[in-house]
């Protein structure tokens, strides 16, 4: 098993609780007191790092059986969510059980790495054929136009790297990839018509943020603030204005980086980065070890959703992307997010344990 990937990937766990605690802590009379986010995220990490041992220590190659249910559930789920669920910040995301609640978009990038792969592997004797390509894209297809509906662009367009990482690696032909992703850019302005109202706003608030500085410009404006003022070595934990006076909307999710630079200065978000890069390192070393097909997928598909998700998290917090809802993987606030990069994990470190050749 790889010990460097498993040593990563714990540290960034355990990171994120901490990180959690600052960002949503609340002033008592003793000190800071720890809130039910808090309690709430160390469950699912603790959890999540259960059963990724499990996952780590058993044959990856059963997945493939339930593959296909496992995908078809989360369908059933999204569906579920566009007829009855009920809306919270303008979207159709989460399915309440009570204490806890569960998104199904971030299961189903998941369920597409693992139900893509399958059927590549099963069909590698048509490998770069049009016919594999086109199916491939057809199995795909009903996850991302459900997740788009949800409205959740930013989830529905990163499944679009991760299969593309996933067929690239599976040997399927590179023209095919290369035609419908130039079609692809060439439409993109006929979909500026298909975007709600504040999603063309986040979109042009991210040219020019001043544009809407006290609406849709406020967040990165105050995320900008808070990541220049920590300077080179932060101003300590729960030192940070912007966090702790409550400057910095969405705080513990989309935006704990910010809070980290502005605590932890640029040497700890370096220390975090450094962090992310030794799991992306170590998951290209063990792509690079294995010819078993759906092993490679699955691991490619991991590894393109872990980084592509870091880099527009921390871009967008920055101002070089526009802003997205997309969590910092194991680090943000969100219980569905850290399960699936962690069942993730445990995949992982199960492939670079079989070695299957």
């Amino acid at each position: 098993m790889d010990k460097t990937l498993l040593a990563a990937v714990i540290t960034i766990s355990l990171l994120g609780i901490f990180f959690v605690f600052s960002a949503s802590s609340q002033r008592g009379t003793d000190g800071p007191v720890i809130s039910q986010i808090v309690i709430k995220q160390a469950i699912w990490i603790f959890a999540g790092l259960a059963v990724m041992v499990l996952i780590a220590n058993s044959d990856y190659r059963r997945s493939m059986d339930f593959a296909p249910i496992f995908y078809l559930v989360i369908l059933v789920l999204l569906v579920f969510l566009l007829m009855l669920g009920g809306e919270r910040f303008g979207a159709k995301r989460w399915i309440g059980l009570g204490f806890f609640s569960i998104q199904p978009s971030e299961f189903v990038k998941l369920a597409v790495i693992l139900v893509l792969s399958g059927l590549l592997r099963a069909r590698k004797e048509r490998a770069r054929s049009l016919g594999n390509f086109v199916l491939a894209l057809a199995l795909v297809a009903p996850a991302f136009l459900l997740i788009f509906k949800q409205p959740d662009l930013g989830t529905a367009m990163i499944l679009v790297p991760v299969v593309y990482a996933v067929l690239f690696v599976s040997g399927e032909n590179i023209k095919y990839m290369m035609t419908t992703i130039i079609l692809g850019l060439i439409s993109t302005p006929l979909f500026w018509n298909l975007l709600k109202g504040y999603q063309k706003s986040r979109l042009m608030v991210f040219l020019n943020p001043n544009l809407d500085p006290l609406g849709a410009g406020y967040t990165i404006i105050q995320s900008k603030i808070a990541i220049g003022s920590g300077g080179f070595l932060g101003k300590g934990w729960l030192h940070g204005t912007q966090s702790q006076l409550k400057f910095l909307p969405e705080r513990h999710t989309d935006f704990i980086f910010s809070v980290i630079g502005e605590e932890w200065g640029f040497a700890g978000a370096i220390v975090l980065l450094l962090l992310y890069a030794i799991v992306v390192a170590r998951g290209v070393r063990i792509i690079s070890g294995t010819d078993d097909i759906f092993g490679k997928g699955v691991v490619t598909g991991i590894v393109t959703l872990f980084a592509v998700q870091v880099v527009v998290n921390i871009s967008m917090t920055i101002g070089l992307m526009p802003v997205v809802g997309f969590p910092l993987p194991l680090i943000s606030y969100g219980g569905s997010s850290a399960i699936v990069f962690l069942v993730g994990t445990g995949l992982m470190l199960s492939v670079s344990r079989q070695r299957v050749r």
